[in-house]
């Protein structure tokens, strides 16, 4: 397609309006967009709610595992009675 087929297409499109578009498009659109919302919402609650459940799972094992304590030593027995 050559530079004058090109401007020859776009003359006739200029020229044509705009295309007829569909009367409920800006309802469906609405719907759509609230749908999309709904569900964003629903899935941003959902990873709030697992963030704090591990949250508060890390938690109870953390203080039930104690992992910042030294574990006692098997391989010497203690000195006592020096």
């Amino acid at each position: 397609m050559n530079r004058s087929h090109r401007e020859e297409r776009v003359r006739r499109l200029m020229v044509a309006g705009p295309p007829a578009l569909p009367p409920d498009l800006a309802a469906e659109a609405v719907r759509r967009g609230a749908r999309m919302l709904r569900r964003r919402n629903l899935a941003r609650r959902v990873l709030w709610l697992l963030l704090c459940a591990a949250a508060v799972v890390f938690t109870v094992w953390a203080l039930t595992a104690r992992p910042w304590v030294e574990p006692p030593s098997d391989t010497t027995p203690p000195l006592t009675g020096w």
